[in-house]
């Protein structure tokens, strides 16, 4: 049976790049137009795994992708950063000054605000997916409007980069998580990180308490995400990465705070890629 990968976006956008670089040349990759028809083709086994951003070192948590995990019980196998560099693309032929709109994701759009402060004779329009704007832009031959994607959609869709790297903070990161319906049988001592999700009572210093365990048993908090629990106001989940040394730790950690918080619940165990 070939190896079946969901994205959001179509090929040439950077959650492609991850599949690529994360599974072997021969996988089959299933665009998805949202977060959601990629759960969906998981849970409806139309995909093995599926790639799903979760956090950028710029823009902060994905919060919805947050969500979409957890309340359809899926399971973060593994994990993989990439550099984002924006390029601005268009039909060949044309110069930077004839250029009236750029169409990309919003989020592409805030990363490059600085560039486009400098010619302001071009107006931004947010559109659903980076690659696919390139790809709606050279077969409906659209001239005048731009693109913000990777240099890997330019190929794939033969557009000419008129300005590269345009992205503010050159140093933009962001992770990307794969997932599955079913979690990853990984020998125990090549697990080094975890995602876990738990809520804590209203008493003072019941947060404060659990991080304190935590750090008690030699876990390193990476990351910590408060979700609202949307049957009850004001009240919070918290999704938390940790990275570990050794699993008995971890394992020792797993325990306690089963006992200590509400709904505890592992959603992934892993390898650390960034050590």
């Amino acid at each position: 049976m070939s190896k079946i990968v969901a994205i959001q976006g179509i090929k040439g956008s950077f959650h492609h790049q991850v599949a690529r670089e994360y599974f072997s040349n021969d996988t089959e990759i299933l665009e998805c137009l949202s977060f959601d028809s990629l759960v969906d083709s998981l849970l409806d086994k139309t995909a093995n795994s599926a790639v799903m951003a979760i956090e950028n070192s710029i823009a902060g948590s994905i919060i919805p992708n947050y969500a979409l995990i957890d309340n359809n019980e899926l399971h973060i196998i593994g994990e993989h950063y990439v550099n984002i560099h924006h390029n601005l693309m268009a039909l060949p032929g044309q110069g930077l000054e004839d250029i009236r709109e750029v169409y990309s994701h919003p989020m592409a759009l805030l990363q490059c605000k600085k560039f486009f402060k400098q010619h302001p004779h071009i107006k931004l329009v947010e559109d659903a997916d980076t690659a696919e704007t390139a790809r709606r832009i050279r077969q409906n031959g659209l001239k005048g409007i731009g693109a913000i994607a990777s240099r890997t959609a330019a190929e794939l869709f033969d557009m000419q980069i008129l300005a590269e790297n345009i992205q503010t903070i050159q140093d933009n990161s962001t992770r990307f998580v794969i997932v599955q319906t079913k979690n990853s049988v990984l020998p125990e001592e090549e697990i080094n990180k975890a995602s876990i999700k738990f809520k804590t009572d209203h008493k003072r210093g019941s947060l404060a308490t659990v991080l304190n365990v935590m750090s008690d048993c030699r876990l390193n908090l990476t990351k910590i995400q408060s979700l609202p629990v949307i049957e009850t106001p004001w009240k919070y989940s918290f999704f938390v990465d940790v990275t570990f040394e050794k699993y008995d730790d971890f394992k020792k950690a797993k325990s306690l705070l089963q006992i200590m918080t509400e709904d505890f619940k592992i959603l992934g165990e892993y390898k650390n890629v960034k050590l």
